[in-house]
């Protein structure tokens, strides 16, 4: 099934499980390290240069500076020269995207050996073809033919691959160019959405919230804490009597913590796609709250000399918010609007939840405690709270128009420093 070439780019992706021979997984897993020793060497090579030089390098230059590189270091001749070049590209788009103040990309930054591995291929170093309805393999370089569940069509052009592996296993990634067009305007009637930790999101034009059903089990949940006990235990052992070396056994612990955590990021992952996706094909536009996650989440800890206050507190409520995922709704949201004929629009998010949606008064006192009741302190009204929030927000994307969001690189920040002062990565090294 090799794909036809195309010069379009890719805009859509394709997620696949793969099952890799154990010999082709221990390769796999040497060239994921290998890649990210290259994207540190060369992030230190920019900074260094950048730093002490004033000059901005970028993957063109590295990858002439490579090429003798794998002449000398063995480990590197063993990566695919591809993976490599494309390591290369890929910081240069972080640097891209962090000096584009539409985007909300921050300072590139070192990889840590506990990050998953990736390893990434040109679309024209990868061949794909169908086995039956259900299988198909990719050939990689060096690897030859890697098994994957064929659990949808590729639907256009492979422009580039991506193996990784979480804690479930194997899986590559696709970027596809595929042949679609602008859906035209579908015509329905829009709605407003809150988003919640208590009622994951209250749609304006339905009776009843929609719940995040929980991602972990009640058993999961005892054998994750059973995890991570476990694991305190045999890392302070390591520290103690063997000189930090992590054992055998204390690996395996972190790989069944990992699978548990990638069983649940899954199922968040489910719920949020059909949310979304049925909030585009339903509605001719979406209005949401522009809210700034990072904000929200920051920790209630403090400093040594002015400690925080209710620390457990915040965090249980930052773990609830993050667990709902509200950007990555937002995200999901402006890719699949334009789709299905709809738009995202993004409201202004102080008041809505102190605002009545039935007189437009503004009141603090009307939304007592955290409890789950509006009562207008004006005009009496009453109704839940977040439903009220939905409705005010529907209104205000209704009466302004919101702010359109079609793109996930359109994302409102502040104002930053010239070009020459944005280019100077300065900042604490992370190993």
């Amino acid at each position: 099934m090799r794909q036809p070439t195309s010069s379009a780019t890719a805009n859509t992706g394709r997620r696949y499980r793969a099952y890799p021979t154990p010999e082709q997984a221990r390769r796999l897993t040497g060239w994921g390290h290998s890649c990210r020793a290259v994207w540190n060497l060369a992030l230190e090579q920019r900074q260094y240069l950048y730093r002490h030089r004033g000059y901005t390098l970028r993957a063109v230059e590295q990858s002439v500076q490579l090429t003798r590189a794998r002449a000398e270091l063995p480990w590197l001749a063993d990566l695919p020269a591809q993976s490599a070049q494309q390591v290369l590209r890929q910081l240069d788009r972080a640097y891209d995207n962090w000096w584009n103040p539409q985007h909300p990309a921050g300072l590139p930054t070192f990889k840590k050996r506990r990050d998953r591995l990736v390893v990434p291929f040109p679309g024209q170093a990868v061949t794909v073809r169908k086995l039956n309805r259900k299988w198909a393999q990719v050939r990689l370089p060096k690897i030859g033919w890697v098994r994957l569940r064929l659990s949808r069509p590729l639907g256009g052009a492979v422009r580039n691959a991506t193996v990784r592996r979480d804690g479930l296993g194997w899986h590559i990634s696709f970027g596809i160019a595929a042949a679609t067009e602008p859906a035209v305007p579908n015509g329905l009637p829009g709605c407003g959405v809150d988003f919640g930790v208590a009622c994951s999101a209250y749609v304006s034009d339905e009776p009843s919230p929609r719940l995040l059903p929980p991602t972990l089990t009640e058993g999961e949940q005892r054998r994750l804490l059973g995890l991570e006990r476990r694991k305190a235990r045999q890392v302070r052992w390591a520290k103690r009597h063997n000189h930090g070396r992590y054992s055998r056994r204390l690996r395996r612990t972190i790989a069944q913590i990992a699978a548990l955590k990638a069983r649940q990021t899954r199922r968040r992952l489910d719920f949020t796609h059909k949310l979304t996706t049925d909030l585009a094909k339903s509605h001719g536009w979406v209005g949401i709250e522009d809210l700034r996650v990072k904000a929200m989440t920051r920790s209630a800890k403090g400093t040594i000399e002015q400690p925080g206050s209710n620390v457990r507190q915040k965090a249980g409520l930052n773990r609830g918010i993050l667990d709902n995922a509200p950007y990555e709704r937002r995200r999901q949201l402006a890719y699949k609007a334009p789709r299905f004929g709809s738009e995202l629009r993004l409201v202004p998010a102080p008041g809505t939840s102190q605002t009545c949606s039935a007189c437009g008064h503004r009141d603090p006192e009307s939304r007592p405690g955290c409890g789950r009741v509006f009562a207008c302190t004006a005009c009496g009204h009453q109704a839940h709270a977040d439903h009220n929030a939905a409705v005010v927000i529907e209104a205000r994307a209704r009466r302004a128009g919101g702010t359109v969001i079609n793109s996930t690189r359109s994302h409102p920040r502040v104002a930053r420093p010239t070009r020459s002062r944005m280019r100077e990565p300065l900042g604490k090294r992370v190993a």
